[in-house]
């Protein structure tokens, strides 16, 4: 449904509107018909998803990676993993999500306050170290930027 609204969006922008077509989506006197109030919620419900997932990019960027037949595989955090940039590095974590088969790497911002609060009363300074969807990789450091996979 996002793709449908990405390109309405299009249209709108760079047409000029003449008229409805009557159909399913309008009816003769140009109202929206029930599918069309149920098409716009679904896109309404995409957007808001979208801009979940965009927010939790944001916070937990992906990790990079390399791998090889010759070696075991290694992930880092830069200040532009995950095609995120930002003022801060990070660690490796695994993050858990609802209903998730696999857990995927992110890095995890390691000072300041967590995420959405204005300080770090009780909890330290420990940025999303504490997320309990977070965790730590095994064999990995708990404050390493870089780690290897363990065989």
């Amino acid at each position: 449904m996002l793709i449908l609204r990405d390109w309405l969006l299009f249209y709108e922008k760079n047409y000029a509107c003449i008229g409805k077509l009557i159909g399913r989506f309008y009816e003769e006197n140009g109202e929206p018909t029930p599918a069309l109030i149920l098409a716009e919620a679904a896109m309404a419900q995409g957007v808001e998803t979208r801009e979940a997932e965009d927010q939790q990019r944001q916070q937990f960027p992906a990790c990079n990676s390399e791998w090889s037949s010759d070696s075991p595989g290694r992930f880092w955090c830069s200040k532009q993993s995950g095609g995120v940039s930002r003022d801060w590095t990070g660690v490796p974590r695994k993050l858990y999500q609802p209903g998730g088969k696999k857990p995927r790497c992110v890095c995890v911002r390691t000072t300041g306050p967590p995420t959405g609060q204005a300080s770090s009363a009780g909890h330290g300074d420990r940025g999303d170290l504490d997320n309990p969807s977070l965790q730590e990789y095994a064999g990995c450091s708990p404050l390493a930027s870089s780690c290897t996979l363990q065989d």
